[in-house]
């Protein structure tokens, strides 16, 4: 095994073990407070849990190499792992926002909120010296997936203040509302991360075409290439971490099939070097053959070329 999946196993790991520990530090001062803040912050942790085992068992079958079944790998899996992470978290938020709503009109108030003001602290120590080590590798590494398991652990640092916010305010300055109303204002913080993230799955299960912004650096990389007069049919996918594009060139109608296939290999080779983990799919035209019906049949090249 090469030193960087070393590093990145030991990320997922530490992901694991942390997330772990404050379940249970969490589980322990929710139960003993009687906090809505304090059990969102459960809640989220053990949504970190459940994002960072789905998300790396998501990875580790999306590298799986493509089979007889599978011709276009089997990349899918990180979004449909990152679906059911949505589902949770969805789940959670609408229990979270019930309790606090119910805890807001009952004038419910927090015990022991000295245990769990210690706990979110210890947790915060906890979750800065992850989210140090997650950094390190992600620098070593490149990691897509430890970068994103990251993000989760971010917003705890954030969570777990308005958790002690909360406790400070009910038992130390005599506000009742305030446990609630922060557990409410955690369950629409998980809620907007859900819907965040379900953009970005059903970009990836729908086959979204990729932003304009990368379209373009991809077009002026083929607009370099003097033996190609045109682009067209241009379509562009994403599954897992691997990109997929297939399109159409004209080249010159006196051309050979061998000379056409050096042409091709050429320029597969340069969008490799700057798009890597791409799969390439360059269909070769005579000069001025149009088949495709619409806009397909158009010309994407930029209008400044290298001839």
């Amino acid at each position: 095994m090469s030193e960087g999946a070393d590093l990145n196993r030991s990320a997922a790991i530490a992901s694991i073990g942390a997330a772990s520990l404050l379940i249970g530090i969490k589980g322990w001062a929710a139960w003993s407070t009687g906090s809505t803040a304090m059990l969102g912050s459960l809640a989220d942790t053990a949504l970190d849990l459940v994002a960072s085992v789905g998300t790396l068992v998501g990875v580790w079958i999306a590298a799986h190499p493509p089979d007889d079944k599978h011709r276009f790998g089997h990349g899918k899996a990180e979004a449909i792992a990152a679906l059911f992470q949505i589902v949770l978290i969805s789940i959670s938020a609408l229990g979270i926002a019930a309790r606090a709503v119910e805890d807001f009109f009952s004038g419910s108030r927090v015990e022991a909120a000295q245990t769990g003001i210690g706990v979110s602290v210890a947790a915060i120590v906890v979750t800065f010296a992850l989210i140090a080590w997650q950094r390190h590798v992600i620098r070593r590494t490149g990691s897509l997936a430890i970068a994103t398991d990251s993000v989760h652990y971010q917003s705890d640092l954030a969570l777990n203040l308005a958790v002690i916010a909360a406790l400070v305010l009910d038992r130390y300055a005599g506000v009742s509302s305030a446990d609630p109303l922060f557990g409410l204002a955690i369950a629409l913080w998980l809620a907007w991360g859900a819907w965040g993230a379900s953009r970005q799955v059903l970009d990836q299960l729908m086959d979204h075409e990729w932003p304009a912004e990368k379209k373009e650096r991809f077009l002026a990389v083929l607009a370099r290439n003097p033996d190609i007069t045109g682009v067209h049919d241009l379509r562009t996918r994403t599954s897992g971490n691997r990109d997929f594009v297939q399109f159409h060139v004209w080249v010159d109608a006196d051309m050979t099939v061998r000379e056409a296939h050096k042409v091709m290999d050429a320029l597969e080779h340069r969008l490799k070097a700057e798009f890597p983990d791409t799969e390439i799919l360059i269909h070769p035209d005579p000069e001025g053959l149009v088949d495709e019906a619409g806009t397909a049949g158009l010309d994407v090249l930029p209008p400044i070329r290298v001839h």
